[in-house]
């Protein structure tokens, strides 16, 4: 390999890390954008959709491996789901086998809420991805496994960095204990303000 293909060789494989990370944002940024002009409900923030979704993929999954799931704090996900139960989304129901905890459902409201914005999030990638010529569709269906490969290279790596933190003897429940039924726990201040600020995305998201 000649030195000059050799130093642009190496500048590139320098310069993917940051050029892909940039890439995958603002594909995700714009897509966003697009799915949200014209709705006629409340949007719903990022954490929110993440939690919906993840019911969507495992119905009647509980608060605390929702937590650990999202690598949120397991009173953040109690929260968001009184949110959503309030706005008529999520469904708590008592688990057969321990009654103080509750499963999670979606309704049928947020059945309908996540097809639609499927369904339009595949009409708007179809409509750009056919625009692409044949080259550049096959070198993304080629880039696919690689991206998922990314993809659980990440959360491995969260889960790997969840468990470190984690004490000698310490349980996956025992870190986090979220009230499993949703419920509120918060003790009031003497002023009737809320002491648990419990951390959540507040990046506005579709659907």
């Amino acid at each position: 390999m000649e030195p000059e293909t050799t130093r642009r060789a190496a500048t590139g494989s320098e310069t993917l890390p940051e050029e892909l990370a940039d890439a995958l944002v603002r594909i995700q940024r714009l897509i966003r954008r697009r799915l949200r002009g014209g709705m006629s409900v409340p949007r719903l923030r990022g954490a929110e959709v993440e939690l919906l979704r993840l019911v969507q993929s495992r119905p009647g999954i509980g608060i605390s491996d929702a937590a650990r799931a999202l690598h949120l704090a397991g009173n953040s996900v109690s929260t968001l789901v009184n949110q959503l139960a309030r706005a008529g989304y999520l469904l708590r129901e008592t688990d057969p086998a321990d009654r103080r905890a509750a499963r999670l459902q979606l309704t049928e409201a947020a059945e309908e809420r996540l097809g639609d914005w499927q369904r339009r999030r595949a009409e708007l990638v179809v409509r750009q991805v056919s625009g692409l010529d044949e080259a550049d569709r096959e070198a993304l269906r080629a880039a696919l496994p690689a991206l998922r490969k990314l993809a659980a290279g990440l959360h491995e790596e969260a889960e790997e960095a969840e468990r470190s933190r984690r004490r000698p003897g310490e349980t996956d429940g025992d870190r986090r204990r979220p009230t499993e039924t949703g419920g509120d726990r918060r003790r009031p201040t003497e002023t009737g303000g809320d002491r648990r600020r419990p951390t959540i995305m507040t990046e506005v998201q579709t659907p």
